[in-house]
């Protein structure tokens, strides 16, 4: 079934990446992701590093535009691998709330630096702001339970999408955060809300889980993406194993 599936969505896409670059918790570099989600078999990959507000790898103390250019740097390395080996390497981040976190996609570098206020907004605010950039508002695990997480906190009118696929959570070589039952809440709270839902493997170091969303014909772009998830454009999801249709129904 999986190389069915693979034939009619063969356009593989890492939603959720971080690089050592830019997350504290990340263990392989911008370019070292590159090559291992080419080698994998990707179309392409979307960098998520952790924000001011996350476990973020650069200073906090740096002025913003500085600390905005070396943010930066795991997504610009990642990139300049793909651009070599062919793989399509596109720019988000992942926004930190005291440990409920939000996977941002349709902005770039550039729009952050002219963006300043977006370092303090809430989660309200920020739902706007990147709304007026044109962009995407994911809430990432919503019911992962850690001790960086004080408590499941849920904004469904904030938020375009809910990750409810998480190959962190279910893959059989995850060693954190393993917990099938994590996912199984997020799809059913997607449901309820009639949210979209993506899929990724929150992936911190080259040893891939091969989770993602996959689409029947190329993502051009990061603007691309965002608009495909919030038209509802067919698409399947996998945690690296098991393979989901967009409303997170196994399928078989």
């Amino acid at each position: 079934m999986n190389d069915k599936i693979r034939e009619q969505y063969p356009y593989l896409y890492e939603t959720h990446l971080h690089t050592s670059e830019g997350s504290a918790c990340a263990r392989s570099t911008g370019a070292e992701m590159a090559r291992a989600c080419k080698e994998y078999g990707y179309t392409g990959i979307i960098v998520t590093d952790h924000n001011w507000y996350g476990n973020t790898a650069v200073d906090r103390n740096l002025p913003w535009e500085t600390w905005v250019d070396a943010f930066c740097e795991g997504y610009e390395h990642a990139r300049a691998e793909g651009d070599k080996i062919g793989l399509d390497v596109f720019f988000g981040y992942e926004a930190g709330y005291q440990g409920t976190e939000f996977l941002i996609y349709g902005v770039d570098g550039a729009w952050l630096k002219s963006h300043p206020q977006i370092r303090e907004a809430t989660v309200e605010e920020q739902y706007s702001l990147i709304h007026e950039a044109g962009g995407l508002v994911i809430q990432a695990h919503p019911f992962r339970e850690a001790d960086y997480i004080p408590e499941i906190r849920l904004y469904p009118e904030w938020v375009d999408g809910v990750e409810g696929i998480n190959a962190t959570h279910t893959n059989p070589r995850s060693l954190g955060s393993r917990n099938p039952e994590y996912d199984r809440k997020a799809l059913e709270y997607a449901r309820t809300h009639n949210l979209p839902i993506s899929g990724g493997s929150d992936i911190h170091f080259k040893k891939l889980f091969g989770g993602g969303t996959a689409f029947s014909r190329k993502i051009t772009s990061v603007a691309d993406y965002v608009q495909a998830i919030l038209t509802g454009e067919d698409h399947v999801l996998t945690d690296g194993v098991v393979w989901y249709d967009k409303e997170g129904h196994i399928l078989k």
